[in-house]
């Protein structure tokens, strides 16, 4: 039978999150994470329920080695972290989207807030303010994005989204596959 550790790690694996990323979203640190997946420490049944919400499982889909498909979330499944440096707020709307093929999030950029340099990647990015006014910067060019406005674009040059206006500004976002 499969220990703990070795089956967070195979979940991870399959969420394509480093044991970094994974350590970020719980709270946790990375070698905190590291010794649970070599079996060097053993989470409590708290911790292990925060690492596997993050990973869009429960005790009981953990423990019963099979899952089921969520279809409705709720405000209690939204994951949220805040990079005050950057001044934003990423809500990650569906806890196991990591596993699928699109990874919805709710974006808040205060103003002058900006969301890290991402480098390029497979995929599509999709976007629609809901409120406020970002700027979207793919490689040499920048576009003004307005409330009730969206945003579509095949991310094969550096980009990033930044708000220069006086408000906060709020964003849905879907990127496919998954990258935030």
């Amino acid at each position: 039978m499969e220990n703990i550790g070795e089956k967070i790690k195979r979940l991870r694996v399959q969420k394509n999150l480093t044991q970094e990323e994974l350590a970020d979203r719980c709270e946790l640190s990375k070698g905190f994470i590291s010794q649970v997946e070599r079996e060097l420490t053993s989470p409590s049944i708290a911790t292990l329920v925060d690492i596997l919400e993050c990973l869009g499982s429960s005790l009981r889909e953990f423990f019963a080695g099979r899952q089921e498909e969520k279809v409705v979330f709720k405000a209690g499944d939204v994951f949220e972290k805040e990079n005050l440096d950057l001044g934003q707020k990423i809500k990650w709307l569906i806890p196991n989207a990591q596993k699928n093929a699109m990874e919805p999030i709710h974006l808040t950029l205060q103003p002058g807030g900006r969301t890290d340099l991402e480098l390029p990647h497979e995929g599509e990015e999709f976007g629609f303010v809901l409120s406020g006014t970002i700027f979207l910067h793919i490689g040499h060019e920048s576009y003004k994005v307005q409330k009730g406005e969206s945003f579509y674009f095949t991310p094969d040059a550096e980009h990033y989204i930044e708000n220069t206006a006086k408000y906060a500004a709020t964003v849905l976002w879907v990127a496919t596959p998954p990258t935030f």
